[in-house]
Protein backbone atom coordinates (compact mmCIF):
# COMPACT_ATOMS: atom_id res chain seq x y z
CA UNK A 1 0.00 0.00 0.00
CA UNK A 2 1.63 3.51 -1.30
CA UNK A 3 -0.69 5.69 0.81
CA UNK A 4 1.50 8.77 2.04
CA UNK A 5 0.14 10.22 5.64
CA UNK A 6 -0.44 13.48 6.47
CA UNK A 7 -1.35 14.85 10.20
CA UNK A 8 -5.19 15.66 10.46
CA UNK A 9 -6.10 18.74 10.76
CA UNK A 10 -8.93 17.70 13.31
CA UNK A 11 -10.45 15.15 15.85
CA UNK A 12 -11.35 12.10 13.27
CA UNK A 13 -14.99 11.57 13.29
CA UNK A 14 -15.76 8.15 14.53
CA UNK A 15 -17.55 5.99 12.15
CA UNK A 16 -20.16 3.75 12.09
CA UNK A 17 -18.55 0.52 13.97
CA UNK A 18 -20.36 -2.30 12.41
CA UNK A 19 -20.02 -0.92 9.11
CA UNK A 20 -16.82 0.22 9.56
CA UNK A 21 -15.47 -2.98 11.34
CA UNK A 22 -17.04 -4.96 8.57
CA UNK A 23 -15.81 -3.07 5.63
CA UNK A 24 -12.66 -4.12 7.07
CA UNK A 25 -13.59 -7.59 7.55
CA UNK A 26 -13.92 -8.01 4.09
CA UNK A 27 -11.30 -5.99 2.73
CA UNK A 28 -8.52 -7.56 5.69
CA UNK A 29 -9.70 -10.64 4.77
CA UNK A 30 -8.92 -10.90 1.25
CA UNK A 31 -5.57 -9.21 1.78
CA UNK A 32 -4.72 -12.12 4.38
CA UNK A 33 -5.66 -14.58 2.10
CA UNK A 34 -4.23 -13.24 -1.38
CA UNK A 35 -1.71 -10.31 -0.47
CA UNK A 36 0.89 -10.66 -3.25
CA UNK A 37 5.06 -11.23 -1.97
CA UNK A 38 4.29 -12.49 0.85
CA UNK A 39 6.15 -15.47 1.84
CA UNK A 40 4.08 -18.95 2.71
CA UNK A 41 2.75 -18.35 6.20
CA UNK A 42 5.73 -18.52 9.10
CA UNK A 43 4.06 -18.95 12.69
CA UNK A 44 3.79 -15.61 13.93
CA UNK A 45 5.68 -15.96 17.79
CA UNK A 46 3.52 -17.56 20.18
CA UNK A 47 3.13 -15.99 23.83
CA UNK A 48 5.67 -17.76 25.53
CA UNK A 49 8.31 -14.94 26.89
CA UNK A 50 11.10 -18.04 25.76
CA UNK A 51 11.69 -20.17 23.10
CA UNK A 52 14.18 -21.68 21.18
CA UNK A 53 16.45 -20.76 18.74
CA UNK A 54 14.53 -19.97 15.07
CA UNK A 55 16.90 -20.07 12.22
CA UNK A 56 17.57 -17.77 9.48
CA UNK A 57 20.17 -18.81 7.30
CA UNK A 58 22.91 -16.81 8.57
CA UNK A 59 24.61 -15.79 11.75
CA UNK A 60 22.79 -13.57 13.85
CA UNK A 61 22.73 -12.26 17.08
CA UNK A 62 19.87 -13.92 19.42
CA UNK A 63 18.68 -13.85 23.02
CA UNK A 64 19.13 -16.89 24.84
CA UNK A 65 15.60 -17.75 27.29
CA UNK A 66 17.76 -17.74 30.34
CA UNK A 67 19.41 -14.30 29.56
CA UNK A 68 16.09 -12.70 27.93
CA UNK A 69 14.53 -9.40 29.24
CA UNK A 70 11.97 -8.14 26.55
CA UNK A 71 12.43 -4.29 27.78
CA UNK A 72 16.21 -4.14 27.81
CA UNK A 73 17.53 -6.03 24.82
CA UNK A 74 18.08 -3.61 22.27
CA UNK A 75 21.09 -2.06 20.72
CA UNK A 76 21.98 1.35 22.08
CA UNK A 77 22.54 4.06 19.59
CA UNK A 78 25.98 4.81 18.78
CA UNK A 79 25.31 8.78 18.43
CA UNK A 80 22.83 10.85 17.02
CA UNK A 81 21.00 9.30 14.09
CA UNK A 82 23.13 9.49 10.99
CA UNK A 83 23.17 7.82 7.52
CA UNK A 84 26.54 6.70 7.30
CA UNK A 85 28.28 5.21 4.13
CA UNK A 86 28.04 1.68 3.21
CA UNK A 87 24.87 1.38 5.92
CA UNK A 88 21.62 -0.11 5.93
CA UNK A 89 19.96 3.13 6.03
CA UNK A 90 22.46 4.70 3.16
CA UNK A 91 20.84 1.90 1.26
CA UNK A 92 17.42 2.75 2.20
CA UNK A 93 18.39 6.35 0.97
CA UNK A 94 19.43 5.00 -2.18
CA UNK A 95 15.97 3.58 -2.73
CA UNK A 96 13.94 6.59 -2.04
CA UNK A 97 11.61 5.12 0.20
CA UNK A 98 11.52 3.55 3.77
CA UNK A 99 9.71 0.76 3.37
CA UNK A 100 6.65 0.13 6.69
CA UNK A 101 5.04 -2.73 7.12
CA UNK A 102 2.28 -1.05 9.43
CA UNK A 103 -1.41 -1.86 10.55
CA UNK A 104 -4.81 -0.29 8.94
CA UNK A 105 -7.34 -1.35 11.41
CA UNK A 106 -6.11 -0.25 14.64
CA UNK A 107 -7.20 3.20 15.68
CA UNK A 108 -5.01 5.22 17.54
CA UNK A 109 -2.12 3.23 16.09
CA UNK A 110 -2.48 2.33 12.74
CA UNK A 111 -5.62 2.86 10.55
CA UNK A 112 -6.69 3.84 7.30
CA UNK A 113 -8.54 7.02 7.99
CA UNK A 114 -11.70 6.84 5.43
CA UNK A 115 -11.78 10.35 5.63
CA UNK A 116 -8.27 11.30 4.15
CA UNK A 117 -7.50 8.12 2.90
CA UNK A 118 -4.54 8.06 5.00
CA UNK A 119 -2.48 5.56 7.46
CA UNK A 120 -2.38 7.51 10.71
CA UNK A 121 -1.84 7.29 14.14
CA UNK A 122 0.47 6.97 16.83
CA UNK A 123 2.54 3.83 15.24
CA UNK A 124 2.87 6.00 12.07
CA UNK A 125 4.33 9.02 13.55
CA UNK A 126 7.33 6.65 14.99
CA UNK A 127 7.71 5.73 11.26
CA UNK A 128 7.53 8.98 10.06
CA UNK A 129 10.41 10.16 11.94
CA UNK A 130 12.37 7.91 11.32
CA UNK A 131 12.16 8.55 7.45
CA UNK A 132 12.47 12.27 8.53
CA UNK A 133 16.10 11.10 9.98
CA UNK A 134 17.36 9.47 6.76
CA UNK A 135 15.90 11.50 4.49
CA UNK A 136 14.99 14.70 5.93
CA UNK A 137 11.37 14.12 4.72
CA UNK A 138 8.79 12.00 6.79
CA UNK A 139 6.74 11.38 3.72
CA UNK A 140 9.52 9.15 2.20
CA UNK A 141 7.45 6.07 3.36
CA UNK A 142 5.58 3.14 1.44
CA UNK A 143 3.60 1.49 3.64
CA UNK A 144 2.74 -2.42 3.81
CA UNK A 145 -0.78 -3.27 5.59
CA UNK A 146 -0.12 -6.55 7.05
CA UNK A 147 -1.71 -8.53 9.59
CA UNK A 148 -0.75 -9.57 13.14
CA UNK A 149 0.34 -12.82 11.77
CA UNK A 150 2.58 -11.77 8.92
CA UNK A 151 4.74 -9.41 11.31
CA UNK A 152 7.37 -11.35 11.70
CA UNK A 153 7.54 -13.07 8.77
CA UNK A 154 7.79 -9.61 6.41
CA UNK A 155 10.67 -8.36 8.51
CA UNK A 156 12.43 -11.96 7.98
CA UNK A 157 11.90 -12.02 4.30
CA UNK A 158 12.84 -8.66 4.14
CA UNK A 159 9.55 -7.67 2.52
CA UNK A 160 10.15 -4.64 4.71
CA UNK A 161 12.52 -2.59 6.06
CA UNK A 162 10.65 -2.26 9.37
CA UNK A 163 7.23 -3.17 11.38
CA UNK A 164 5.31 -0.82 13.23
CA UNK A 165 2.20 -2.73 14.02
CA UNK A 166 1.80 -2.30 18.11
CA UNK A 167 4.32 -5.67 18.52
CA UNK A 168 5.43 -6.53 21.55
CA UNK A 169 8.43 -7.44 22.60
CA UNK A 170 9.00 -11.11 23.80
CA UNK A 171 12.01 -13.69 24.02
CA UNK A 172 10.65 -15.61 21.90
CA UNK A 173 10.04 -13.35 18.77
CA UNK A 174 13.44 -11.93 20.15
CA UNK A 175 14.95 -15.24 18.23
CA UNK A 176 13.54 -14.32 15.08
CA UNK A 177 13.89 -10.93 14.94
CA UNK A 178 15.61 -7.65 16.21
CA UNK A 179 13.50 -5.19 18.37
CA UNK A 180 14.12 -1.40 19.20
CA UNK A 181 13.96 0.09 22.61
CA UNK A 182 10.46 0.24 24.01
CA UNK A 183 8.66 2.92 22.62
CA UNK A 184 5.15 2.23 24.15
CA UNK A 185 4.01 0.41 27.04
CA UNK A 186 0.57 -1.41 26.95
CA UNK A 187 -1.19 -4.48 28.68
CA UNK A 188 -3.63 -7.59 27.95
CA UNK A 189 -7.62 -6.71 29.56
CA UNK A 190 -10.70 -7.28 27.72
CA UNK A 191 -13.27 -5.49 25.89
CA UNK A 192 -16.79 -6.98 26.69
CA UNK A 193 -20.71 -5.28 25.42
CA UNK A 194 -22.06 -3.07 28.33
CA UNK A 195 -24.60 -5.52 28.73
CA UNK A 196 -22.37 -8.26 29.65
CA UNK A 197 -22.33 -9.51 33.27
CA UNK A 198 -18.60 -10.68 33.09
CA UNK A 199 -16.05 -9.27 35.26
CA UNK A 200 -12.55 -10.55 34.03
CA UNK A 201 -11.03 -13.15 31.79
CA UNK A 202 -11.48 -15.49 34.58
CA UNK A 203 -15.33 -14.89 34.31
CA UNK A 204 -15.49 -15.85 30.67
CA UNK A 205 -14.22 -19.29 31.07
CA UNK A 206 -15.79 -21.72 28.74
CA UNK A 207 -16.75 -18.73 26.53
CA UNK A 208 -15.03 -17.36 23.25
CA UNK A 209 -12.56 -14.54 23.20
CA UNK A 210 -11.38 -13.43 20.30
CA UNK A 211 -7.85 -12.28 19.42
CA UNK A 212 -6.13 -12.41 16.05
CA UNK A 213 -3.73 -14.91 14.41
CA UNK A 214 -0.06 -14.24 15.70
CA UNK A 215 -0.93 -12.38 18.57
CA UNK A 216 0.70 -13.03 21.81
CA UNK A 217 -3.25 -12.59 23.48
CA UNK A 218 -4.49 -16.13 22.57
CA UNK A 219 -2.11 -17.99 24.80
CA UNK A 220 -3.21 -15.74 27.63
CA UNK A 221 -6.76 -16.44 26.72
CA UNK A 222 -5.87 -19.94 26.38
CA UNK A 223 -4.32 -20.08 30.33
CA UNK A 224 -7.63 -19.19 31.71
CA UNK A 225 -9.98 -21.51 30.07
CA UNK A 226 -12.09 -19.55 27.94
CA UNK A 227 -12.19 -20.49 24.08
CA UNK A 228 -9.48 -18.51 21.98
CA UNK A 229 -10.63 -17.18 18.86
CA UNK A 230 -8.29 -16.71 16.26
CA UNK A 231 -8.69 -13.95 13.21
CA UNK A 232 -6.97 -11.81 10.94
CA UNK A 233 -7.75 -8.11 12.21
CA UNK A 234 -8.98 -6.50 15.43
CA UNK A 235 -11.57 -4.88 13.50
CA UNK A 236 -13.12 -8.76 12.49
CA UNK A 237 -13.28 -9.58 16.24
CA UNK A 238 -14.96 -6.17 16.76
CA UNK A 239 -17.88 -7.77 14.52
CA UNK A 240 -18.15 -10.94 15.98
CA UNK A 241 -18.44 -9.79 19.08
CA UNK A 242 -21.28 -7.35 17.89
CA UNK A 243 -22.78 -10.23 16.12
CA UNK A 244 -22.91 -11.91 19.52
CA UNK A 245 -20.52 -14.84 18.18
CA UNK A 246 -17.88 -14.33 20.84
CA UNK A 247 -18.36 -13.28 24.30
CA UNK A 248 -15.55 -11.08 24.97
CA UNK A 249 -11.90 -9.38 22.96
CA UNK A 250 -9.57 -9.57 25.11
CA UNK A 251 -5.61 -8.01 24.17
CA UNK A 252 -3.70 -4.72 24.97
CA UNK A 253 -5.53 -1.95 25.91
CA UNK A 254 -4.26 0.25 23.43
CA UNK A 255 -6.01 -1.69 20.86
CA UNK A 256 -9.19 -2.07 23.03
CA UNK A 257 -9.40 1.53 23.52
CA UNK A 258 -9.34 2.11 19.94
CA UNK A 259 -12.21 0.06 19.42
CA UNK A 260 -14.28 0.93 22.14
CA UNK A 261 -14.29 4.25 20.46
CA UNK A 262 -15.62 2.66 17.57
CA UNK A 263 -18.58 1.54 19.20
CA UNK A 264 -19.96 2.92 22.54
CA UNK A 265 -21.77 0.13 23.36
CA UNK A 266 -18.88 -1.68 24.50
CA UNK A 267 -16.62 -1.03 27.84
CA UNK A 268 -13.35 -2.65 29.19
CA UNK A 269 -13.40 -5.21 32.26
CA UNK A 270 -11.37 -6.70 34.50
CA UNK A 271 -7.51 -6.13 35.98
CA UNK A 272 -4.03 -6.03 34.00
CA UNK A 273 -3.50 -9.17 32.70
CA UNK A 274 0.12 -8.99 31.41
CA UNK A 275 2.46 -6.34 30.40
CA UNK A 276 3.19 -5.62 26.30
CA UNK A 277 6.48 -3.69 25.86
CA UNK A 278 5.90 -2.34 22.47
CA UNK A 279 8.99 -2.41 19.87
CA UNK A 280 9.93 -1.34 16.10
CA UNK A 281 10.63 -5.32 14.33
CA UNK A 282 13.88 -5.12 12.20
CA UNK A 283 16.12 -7.82 10.80
CA UNK A 284 18.92 -8.93 12.76
CA UNK A 285 20.63 -8.82 9.55
CA UNK A 286 20.49 -4.67 10.70
CA UNK A 287 22.14 -4.20 13.69
CA UNK A 288 22.84 -0.11 12.45
CA UNK A 289 19.51 0.03 11.19
CA UNK A 290 18.65 -1.01 15.33
CA UNK A 291 20.80 1.60 16.83
CA UNK A 292 20.00 4.56 14.18
CA UNK A 293 16.46 3.91 14.88
CA UNK A 294 17.13 3.53 18.66
CA UNK A 295 18.70 7.03 18.55
CA UNK A 296 15.69 8.89 16.67
CA UNK A 297 13.77 7.18 19.73
CA UNK A 298 15.47 8.64 22.10
CA UNK A 299 15.23 12.06 20.27
CA UNK A 300 11.42 11.52 19.88
CA UNK A 301 11.55 11.23 24.18
CA UNK A 302 13.55 14.01 25.08
CA UNK A 303 12.43 16.77 22.17
CA UNK A 304 8.58 16.39 22.97
CA UNK A 305 7.72 14.79 20.04
CA UNK A 306 6.82 11.57 21.39
CA UNK A 307 4.48 13.43 24.06
CA UNK A 308 2.59 15.55 21.13
CA UNK A 309 1.90 12.39 19.07
CA UNK A 310 0.67 10.65 22.47
CA UNK A 311 -1.59 13.57 23.32
CA UNK A 312 -3.00 13.79 19.79
CA UNK A 313 -3.58 10.11 18.99
CA UNK A 314 -4.15 8.74 22.60
CA UNK A 315 -5.02 11.91 24.34
CA UNK A 316 -4.16 13.11 27.87
CA UNK A 317 -2.71 13.23 30.60
CA UNK A 318 0.52 12.10 29.00
CA UNK A 319 2.77 10.10 30.49
CA UNK A 320 6.63 9.72 30.74
CA UNK A 321 7.76 8.16 27.68
CA UNK A 322 9.19 4.61 28.20
CA UNK A 323 13.09 5.01 29.13
CA UNK A 324 15.39 3.37 26.80
CA UNK A 325 17.35 0.04 28.26
CA UNK A 326 19.70 -1.25 26.00
CA UNK A 327 21.08 -5.19 26.40
CA UNK A 328 24.03 -4.45 24.22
Amino acid sequence: MNARPRRPRGPWRRALPVAFATFALVLGGAAAAAAPGHPAALSAASSARTGSTIGTGSTVRTASAASCNPEASSLSPSGPPQVTAGSFMAKIRARGFLIAGVDQSTYHFGFLNPLSGQIEGFDIDMIRAVAKAIFGNPDKVEYKAISDEQRSPDILSGAVDIVAHTMTITCARLQQVDFSSVYFDAAQRVLVLKNSTATSLASLRGQKVCATTGSDSLAVIAAAKAIPVAVPYWTDCLVLLQQGDVAAISTDDSILDGLAAQDPWTRLIGPRLTDEPYGLAISKQHPDFVRFVNAVLQQLRTNGQWAASYAHWIGTPVPVPPPAQYGG
